[in-house]
């Protein structure tokens, strides 16, 4: 059931220079007083989600700095994806309840990989997501463990949270992104708030000339001379792809040359993403000036690279948001960012300063048309944003987050 993922190598000094020599200090020593310690990370995939390019590029970085840190994934009956999508759907306040047969099958991948797990041994057991939680159900050694949530679970479905939460007590720490994202039940003592981060070194954030940007982005029969606003974002229903749409067919009244990028991964354990791709597809109709592509088109961390800097706009419309990595992606472009008020964008996002936060199709097409007027002030709203994630939300700064915690949990007394 459970696999082990290969990852590359990544050398942490190559941060030096990039973040304060005082966090590199911290986060060498911090690791220093972990070295060798085992760590197991275990969530649902190894690619197409924001979680599996995180691990992509912490995980190296503990091994680097000494850690034993080992990344499994999990490959469940196809079935599994569907149930676990929606329970991922029900923790962010959808409607309804998960059936019997749903709860049965949840409960019997829960059991099989809890029966793997058996087979490793760790210091430390770091569980992602509501797709393997219920494994601690099942392996009562599983100690001392974390459960990390990246999900909005301020308002989850009552239901399925009463389901879940006999399982997520028995975790020592949980991570959210916002204080406000505890679910109802669990123990604010035992809750870390750790924002998620990116790498500002791997293929999808790291320099790239102007020029080598606008050539990636012909290819795709885009127009860099041309205004062009784009949302990067997996096809989910809480991402709103519908809305940017309508944000986009109000802001090209005013400038009829304005084109819309929206681009996303098609991650191995989100099946809905099929189904809201074609849809979007089917409300874009047949404009020219609307680009929906995904990495099936040849979209890979290099084009979403140069997307993010031949864009003049930056959109995250999202309803429901557990952080949005992109936000963060776009700021670090130095792009002004209009994102949705919801969730973690709201934690990157300084409204007025660094972007803009909005409810409505008309309120985004709003904020197109004002950037679009004001390219020296857009300009100067980019270059706040990148100061922004260079303070907060870097991949050092995750990193010794995640190692504070391990020697909370390990060096207890």
């Amino acid at each position: 059931m459970i696999e082990k993922v290969t990852t590359g190598e990544f050398d942490f000094a190559s941060y030096k220079g990039v973040i304060a020599d005082s966090l590199f200090e911290d986060i060498s020593r911090k690791a220093k007083s972990l070295a060798h310690k085992k760590i197991v990370i275990l969530n649902a995939t190894s690619e197409g989600g924001g979680v599996a390019e995180i691990f992509q590029t912490l995980i190296p970085m503990m091994k680097n700095l000494g850690l034993s840190t080992d990344w499994y994934v999990f490959k469940p009956p196809e079935l599994f994806f569907e149930v676990s999508k929606e329970i991922h759907n029900f923790l962010q306040g959808k409607k309804g309840d998960l059936t019997p047969a749903q709860k049965d099958l949840y409960l019997r991948v829960a059991e099989e990989i809890a029966t793997d797990l058996y087979q490793l041994k760790a210091d430390l057991w770091e569980i992602h997501d509501p797709q393997p939680a219920g494994v601690i159900g099942f392996h009562p050694n599983l100690h001392p463990s974390i459960w990390r949530c990246h999900l909005d679970t301020s308002k989850p479905n009552r239901q399925v949270w009463k389901f879940l939460l006999p399982f997520l007590k028995e975790y020592d720490r949980t991570i959210f992104t916002m204080r406000r994202f505890i679910g109802p039940g669990l123990s604010y003592e035992r809750a870390r708030i750790i924002p998620p981060a990116i790498d500002a070194l791997n293929e999808k954030n790291r320099h790239l000339p102007a020029e080598k940007a606008k050539e990636i982005v012909e290819k795709f029969g885009l127009d860099p001379a041309r205004p062009l606003v784009a949302q990067i974002s997996r096809f989910d229903p809480w991402k709103d792809p519908w809305g940017v749409i309508d944000s986009y067919r109000i802001a090209k009244k005013k400038f009829p040359q304005l084109q819309l990028a929206l681009v996303g991964a098609m991650a191995a354990d989100d099946p809905e993403a099929q189904s809201v791709l074609a849809d979007t597809k089917r409300y874009a109709g047949e404009d020219p000036d609307i680009f929906i592509l995904t990495n099936l088109d040849g979209v890979g961390p290099m084009q979403v690279n140069a997307l993010q800097r031949v864009s003049d706009i930056l959109i995250q419309k999202s309803h429901r948001e557990g952080f949005g990595l992109t936000v963060s992606e776009a700021m670090w472009k130095k792009k002004p960012v209009i994102g949705g008020r919801a969730g973690g964008i709201v934690e990157q996002i300084v409204p007025g300063r660094s972007g803009f936060l909005v409810t409505t199709a008309s309120q985004c097409a709003e904020k197109i048309v004002w950037l679009l007027d004001n390219p020296e002030k857009a300009k100067k709203m980019g270059a706040l944003g990148h100061e922004t994630v260079k303070e907060r939300f870097l991949m050092p700064r995750l990193l010794l987050d995640h190692l504070n915690l391990y020697s909370e949990l390990l060096f207890r007394h």
